[in-house]
């Protein structure tokens, strides 16, 4: 692995000195990136042409092709802008017209039959139309087992278009989420027909990212940036910022370099989405300094870390207690986070929907944690290292993103808490794709699996943990309950008996917690920083959405 700069908690552990030093260090850093030809000098060398209609914002990596049915190495913010749903998610949770511009359900809770909205285009002057619409749910439903942590997939049957501005989908059955599911940024959102391969099979590949959207990818070069232009062929409310560049800058301390140099006119992400686009330090230092615009969303989504309760020393509840039971969350809270988010005690926040649950919390009891691990053979051998059992080590692989700083520090500090009770923390940190392997084939023993917020939290969640390619399938693989926790999960989805939906949701819910296969940290919130040059910037209702179309330039 690639070594890291230090981050700036370690360079000054006390915040007031950091808040102080790093403007300095970051001007030093920038000076040496230049000096030594980084990618500082690529953002300095493109700074210096920006045209006044180009918001500058960056991301760890390029956006990928931008095929919108399918998922990484694919940016779900930048998918969001080239492309569209027949019906988009808002605040507080309300369904609003997109491409359908109304829609009727009918009395059985089976079809669902949509009218689309006049005179869209692609951006390729495409007509949007049914044959469009069909065309791009059948190369989904042509490709299900990619999908199948959607349960809206496996539930539609067929899609029927009675004419050029209907459509209608016929589900198996009554199907509860099902307009929350269409609003999601991927899979079910529309490329244009002239874009599709000849075998009309996007999972193939697409010809080109041509969407709905109010923006269109114009150029990518590797490892340096993405470039969206405004659709001016547009059917709805046309941005004002003509174009975005989208930087590629892997490692938060470049980012925050290249932000205070000038390079940069907006960082945005930091819960979920985008993950430690900059630390919560430099977060706070900036916010204080006053020379930006610097504030963080309402709670998200709860970000969590899965416990592998197959394979290694994990497999024993008993550890995985223990080390629920030794975490310091309070301190994390005030120490990591600055007191920027709130601890978390269940899997998902008390506001998702079959949520407020009222489960008894693993307090932080490091007594009652040294006990359980006693208790089930764990020994310590000497006052400190890891306690041993049968000759081995109590050692457990702590997964996580390399290049995130925010995990990076939430597993140091992770690693420091359960040395105290004997339990040896390996940090393992890599590159996203890689950790994302490890997530599906369950090589780890705790690694970081956020909760993905409104509108997944708790359908889409819980649905996928019924999916091999997920952490959440392979954490939970080794309870004896399994198959039980899998069938509930079938069936929440589809009754339509409130009551038995909420019965359904607290066992499924409370058997996970009995179990202690997550280990929930705090209710996330995505963070803002921008320059005066950047007006209007909004939190969108989904995490993993960010409002471009909203802000102005100055």
């Amino acid at each position: 692995m690639p070594i890291r700069p230090p981050s700036a908690a370690a360079l000054f552990p006390r915040p007031r000195l950091r808040a102080l030093l790093l403007p300095v260090l970051a001007a030093l850093m920038l000076f040496a990136l230049v000096l030594a030809g980084g990618p500082a000098t690529h953002l300095a060398a493109y700074a210096a042409d920006a045209p006044a209609d180009t918001l500058r914002y960056s991301w760890p990596s390029n956006v990928g092709e931008l095929n919108p049915h399918k998922y990484s190495p694919n940016q779900m913010f930048a998918q969001g802008m080239v492309y569209e749903p027949l019906v988009k998610y808002a605040k507080g949770g309300a369904i609003e017209p997109c491409l359908a511009e109304s829609w009727t359900v009918s009395p059985d809770g089976k079809v669902y039959t949509f009218t689309l909205r006049k005179g869209v285009t692609f951006s390729d002057g495409t007509p949007f139309d049914s044959q469009a619409v069909r065309m791009n749910f059948e190369t989904v439903l042509a490709n299900r087992a990619r999908h199948d942590w959607l349960e809206l997939v496996a539930q539609i049957d067929r899609v029927e278009t009675p004419d050029a501005r209907t459509v209608r989908l016929v589900l198996k059955n009554a199907y509860y989420p099902a307009l929350q599911e269409l609003a999601l940024i991927r899979p079910v959102r529309f490329l244009s027909p002239s874009a599709f391969p000849p075998s009309g099979n996007t999972n193939d590949s697409i010809k080109a990212p041509i969407g709905t959207g109010p923006w269109k990818l114009v150029e990518t070069r590797k490892g340096e940036h993405d470039v969206f232009e405004r659709n001016d062929a547009y059917w709805g409310k046309k941005p004002a910022i003509r174009r975005i560049v989208v930087k590629v800058v892997p490692d938060p301390n470049t980012r925050l370099v290249a932000l205070q140099a000038g390079e940069l006119d907006l960082v945005f992400g930091g819960g979920g989405h985008g993950g430690g686009q900059i630390s919560l330090d430099a977060f706070d230092a900036l916010k204080k300094g006053g020379a930006y615009a610097a504030f963080l969303s309402p709670p998200q989504a709860s970000r969590v870390i899965a416990l592998n309760s197959k394979s290694g020393p994990t497999a024993d509840i008993a550890v995985r207690k223990a080390i629920l039971h030794a975490i310091d969350k309070d301190a994390m809270v005030k120490g990591i986070f600055l007191n920027a988010e709130q601890r978390a005690d269940a899997l998902f926040p008390p506001t998702a929907p079959y949520c407020d649950l009222k489960l008894a919390p693993y307090a932080h009891d490091t007594a009652r944690a040294e006990a359980l691990l006693d208790e089930a053979g764990w020994k310590r051998s000497a006052p400190k290292g890891p306690r041993m059992k049968d000759g081995k080590p109590l050692s457990v692989d702590l997964c996580f993103v390399g290049n995130d700083a925010l995990q990076k520090a939430i597993a140091e500090f992770l690693q420091s808490e359960l040395a105290r009770v004997g339990v040896r923390a390996n940090l393992i940190g890599e590159e996203e794709d890689a950790i994302g392997e490890r997530q599906k084939n369950g090589a780890f023993g705790m690694v970081f699996g956020d909760t993905w917020g409104a509108p997944y939290d708790p359908h889409s969640f819980v649905s996928s943990m019924r999916v091999p390619s997920h952490a959440d399938y392979q954490a939970q693989l080794g309870l004896p309950m399994k198959a039980d926790i899998d069938a509930n999960i079938g069936k929440v989805l589809l009754t339509t008996d409130e009551t038995a939906r909420r019965n359904l949701y607290r066992d499924i819910l409370t058997t996970l917690h009995e179990q202690a296969v997550y280990l929930p940290l705090t209710y996330q919130s995505s963070m803002v920083v921008h320059t005066a040059r950047v007006d209007g910037v909004r939190f969108g209702a989904m995490d993993s959405e960010i409002p471009f179309e909203d802000m102005r330039l100055k």
